[in-house]
């Protein structure tokens, strides 16, 4: 048995803290279209006047930078919110049986006692649904109402002022979460437009607000080689990209308590019980073991330091330096500096023009400016730019062209700097631009990145696309010609998009230089008559002539083939570098019907599969500790499949009741996508089987697919209990049977799968399928390794990345196919005695909602408590509905009640044993909500 460690104890964790890569910065709005700014505040400062807010998905996105936020607060007393979209209801649950609303309820408690470590009081749930684990933004797009999602953002930005908005990563990086993605587009979207009074406009003529633009937009996702450990990592992070900033705080610096801030954001952590993460271990003792804290600076609309692990950069404030915080020698606070381009790409010898806008701060004028211009080498341009007197609150634009060197290297980014000063303060500021060939040829993307680049193109964030490696992936078996176990999986097509973005039309050649073991039907194929802004696809058909080469993460660098395509133009060529991804193919003959005994006879299966690659977790210490052999077969027109699992600790043993959240034990995922062509799991079928039960029974489940919820359950071979009869009421006609050993060394799982339990047609030609094993050694529900068929990171939601399998025998037949579910139950802030408390505290409405006007709402006046009975007084001012709730001296809800409530006076009576505090949270039918509370006497 492997004891626990930190990789160990948070598989889950370390999905939802899972970071890729966080782009270049985005166009900054113009300082002079946001009347109510970071760097120059109205006088009117609300109760919940925010320096940062961070923006995650779920409670516990936040967990990786408390050290961050709690010195920041410590030190330079920044003070730090939390908006969470979701309550993290369709997550796990270690501590109990507790889901929806009631897990909400949990996590929310957990997320405010986990962010008070640091300092952090303010958390502002958004309501929104939260589902199961997918890597889809457009999914989570459909679930969250993305527009509305994006105005309730907005409103909490303008009510709370933050001069720095800090996120997660935008893009589709693999295993990202999608509810991830999505928090972060919309924490990107609400930066650039809640200082323009013409987007939700209601919002500032019917509401009051005022807009606001924030200073500066941060990622916790930073592309590179982390630095050493110690006090130098601030200063030796290497970044992918040489042009991002990137800032990194150093966790080892000890607080006032004398713990290390790594050490506090650690004990933090444990607090989300919830998600298993009361085990962490305790972090290095020593702060020279203790490593940084990184953030992406993706934009600023003010004067910054360069991001360039300079010592320049290394203080932990540099970040609230310009926003929060006057730079040393810097430019006086609230001046804002803004420097855009018209063109984020230029070709090679091509030019384009950048706009300088420097805004004085309101009561400042700033005298003699010049600005010095920094460009790349080759490239020309105004060295110097005289900006005369800037007056105070006014704003000076200037206007340059720069061009690009004839040499300059396509596919690089270029930055183009500019150091403004004014009498001894100055101030630094620059723009990213992409140095693109006159023509690009590159791999297609897959359709969730395609959407991902062009979401940035239509936001006006074209710095934000192309940070994905392009991959495609390929079913291993040997070219069609010899040695393919798939003959009808294996190859493709390979698209490469080639766009003109010339001035002229242009002809050339697109060429794959493949990698070992790869061939094509063309070493090069030309273009011709290319139109400027034109893109057109060149097709190669694709295939393996390695039928040993790996599969899965096992093959080339972590999974990716990677090869180069060169297209050559008038001006040369460029290049682009994508990868290919083999994944493992079978064929599923006709057979007859397997035996579901527990037990895989000879001859019963048609085809055998591996299922003992790691894709997350913990290593297996030994084919004993954990490893797996799948089989599949057809017979009629059903799949039957078999896992047997070599084990050598049972994890925890739940009841079937709670037969839900498979990652938390030892189970079994079989994951089906009949057509092959599912961009996420919503149109798939994955069924999870426990091996045994505290009943003694097997037991079955859907989730994270087309259809969620129990399946039954099934018999387990010599087990104790009774199996109950399986409705059968989400996987009509599924069948399953466990046997466990005794002793213990591990289970067999035998399932029987209608095609018509599908949530499509099969296309026998070209269905996707996977196995995963999940391994779970501890007795508090967290699971340590996770095993399978065709593995990467995160590839529980990548039907592109599942196996590929040939069914044999007659056409499948045809089944209708079924929308996902998606209406999962979320956590109402007027039920959440936490959320109301805030809102009475800081004046901000729940939910990222409207306040209610509080002549059309009510208000509580008194609470009595006679007995175990709580007697609420409430004055109406306008008909609603009241959410009451009562806490007792812990905080726990110890009664509560929801009742429609008309103009005038009203006693509400309730059941509330040892009540010492009633909160009303009132909807107004005229809109709005008000919050309100009282102690009981």
């Amino acid at each position: 048995m492997r004891s626990p460690s930190r990789r160990t104890v948070a598989v889950l964790g370390s999905l939802l803290l899972s970071a890729g890569l966080l782009a270049a910065p985005v166009q900054a709005a113009s300082a002079a279209s946001a009347p109510s700014s970071g760097w120059g505040k109205a006088a009117k400062v609300p109760k919940a006047d925010l320096d940062v807010l961070y923006v995650g998905a779920h409670p516990d996105d936040e967990a990786g930078r408390l050290s961050m936020f709690g010195e920041w607060r410590e030190r330079f007393g920044a003070k730090t919110g939390v908006v969470t979209i979701t309550r993290g209801e369709g997550g796990g649950n270690a501590v109990g049986p507790e889901e929806g609303p009631d897990l909400g309820l949990i996590r929310e408690r957990e997320e405010r006692g986990a962010v008070a470590e640091a300092g952090v009081t303010d958390v502002y749930n958004l309501d929104k649904v939260d589902f199961y684990y997918s890597v889809s933004a457009p999914l989570h797009q459909q679930a969250w109402d993305e527009k509305e999602t994006l105005a309730r953002l907005v409103r909490v930005i303008r009510s709370t002022r933050p001069e720095l908005v800090a996120t997660m990563n935008p893009a589709p990086s693999p295993g990202n979460h999608g509810g991830h993605q999505l928090a972060a587009r919309l924490a990107a979207q609400a930066y650039q437009v809640a200082g323009d009074p013409k987007v939700f406009p209601e919002q500032i003529t019917k509401e009051g607000l005022e807009p606001f633009a924030p200073s500066k937009l941060l990622s916790n996702s930073a592309a590179g080689t982390p630095g050493a450990n110690g006090a130098s990592c601030t200063t030796t992070f290497k970044a992918a990209d040489p042009t991002d900033d990137v800032y990194g705080v150093w966790s080892g610096r000890r607080a006032r308590s004398g713990q290390t801030w790594a050490q506090i954001e650690r004990e933090a952590q444990r607090e989300y019980a919830s998600q298993g993460w009361s085990g962490f271990p305790d972090v290095s003792a020593d702060p020279a073991g203790l490593g940084c804290d990184y953030m992406l600076q993706v934009e600023s609309r003010v004067p910054f330091t360069r991001g360039d692990m300079s010592p320049d950069a290394a203080p932990s404030d540099t970040m609230l330096q310009g926003a929060v915080r006057q730079a040393p020698g810097g430019l006086p606070l609230g001046t804002g500096l803004a420097v855009t381009t018209s063109d984020f790409e230029v070709v090679p010898g091509g030019s384009t023009t950048v706009k300088v806008q420097l805004t004085a701060p309101r009561r400042t004028t700033l005298r003699d400016v010049r600005a010095a211009v920094t460009l790349p080498q080759g490239w020309q341009g105004p060295s110097t730019v005289r900006m005369g007197t800037v007056r105070a609150g006014r704003t000076v634009t200037r206007t340059l062209t720069v061009t690009a060197a004839d040499d300059a290297t396509t596919g690089k980014r270029a930055l183009v700097g500019v150091d403004v000063t004014s009498g001894r303060r100055s101030g630094h500021n620059s723009q990213q631009l992409e140095v693109v060939g006159a023509a690009d040829g590159k791999q297609q993307a897959l359709p969730q990145v395609s959407e991902y680049d062009t979401w940035a193109a239509d936001n006006g964030l074209p710095q934000l696309a192309g940070r994905v490696t392009r991959v495609l992936t390929l079913p291993q078996g040997g070219s069609s010609g010899g040695g393919c176990s798939c003959p009808s999986c294996c190859g493709r097509t390979v698209g490469v998009d080639v766009r003109n973005n010339g001035g002229s039309a242009e002809s050339g050649t697109v060429t794959l230089d493949l990698p070992d073991g790869f061939t094509a039907d063309a070493t090069s194929r030309r273009y011709e008559g290319l139109a400027p802004g034109e893109t057109r696809r060149v097709d190669f058909e694709v295939s393996v002539e390695d039928p040993d080469l790996p599969t899965s993460n096992q093959g080339g660098a972590a999974g990716d083939y990677a090869y180069t395509i060169t297209t050559t133009s008038s001006t040369g060529s460029s290049t682009s570098t994508p990868a290919l991804e083999l994944v493992p193919t079978a064929q599923a003959d006709q057979t007859a019907a397997p035996t579901l005994d527990g037990t895989v006879g000879e001859g019963e299966y048609a085809a055998k599969i591996d299922l003992s690659r790691r894709w997350e977790g913990d290593a297996c210490t030994s084919a004993a500790d954990c490893s797996a052999t799948g089989w599949i077969t057809r017979s009629g027109d059903a799949l039957y499949v078999a896992a047997e699992v070599t084990d050598d600790t049972l994890g925890t043993v739940l009841s079937a009741e709670d037969c839900k959240r498979h990652w938390r034990v030892d189970s079994v995922e079989i994951a089906i996508d009949p057509t092959g062509r599912s961009e996420n799991t919503s149109t798939t079928f994955k069924a999870a089987v426990l091996p045994t039960t505290t009943e003694g029974v097997a037991c079955a489940s859907r989730d994270a697919d087309n259809r969620q919820g129990p399946i039954g359950q099934f018999p387990q071979v010599d087990g104790t209990g009774t199996p109950a009869e399986g409705d059968g009421g989400t996987a009509p006609g599924f069948e399953a049977v466990s046997k466990v050993s005794e002793p213990y060394t591990g289970y067999v799982i035998e399932a029987k799968i209608p095609f018509s339990a599908l949530p499509g047609t099969v296309d026998p030609e070209q269905m996707a399928m996977n196995m995963f094993v999940y391994d779970s050694d501890t007795q508090d529900k967290t699971g340590q390794t996770r095993i399978g068929w065709s593995t990467w990171g995160g590839v529980q939601g990548d039907p592109y990345r599942w196996g590929r399998v040939a069914v044999g025998g007659d056409a499948p037949p045809q089944v209708e196919t079924r929308e996902p579910e998606l209406n999962f139950p979320a956590l109402d802030s007027l039920d959440s005695p936490q959320s109301i408390e805030q809102a009475v505290r800081t004046g901000v409405a729940l939910a990222g909602l409207p306040a209610a006007r509080e002549n059309r709402s009510a208000r509580l006046r008194s609470a009595r408590l006679r007995g175990d009975d709580v007697a609420a007084s409430v004055r109406v001012l306008g008909p609603g509905r009241a959410h009451l709730s009562a806490v007792d001296a812990d905080g726990k809800v110890v009664g509560q009640r929801t009742v429609e409530l008309f103009r005038g006076r009203s006693t509400v009576r309730f059941e509330a044993p040892g009540a010492v505090r009633v909160l009303l949270g009132y909807a107004a039918e005229a809109g709005g909500s008000t919050s309100s509370a009282v102690r009981v006497r």
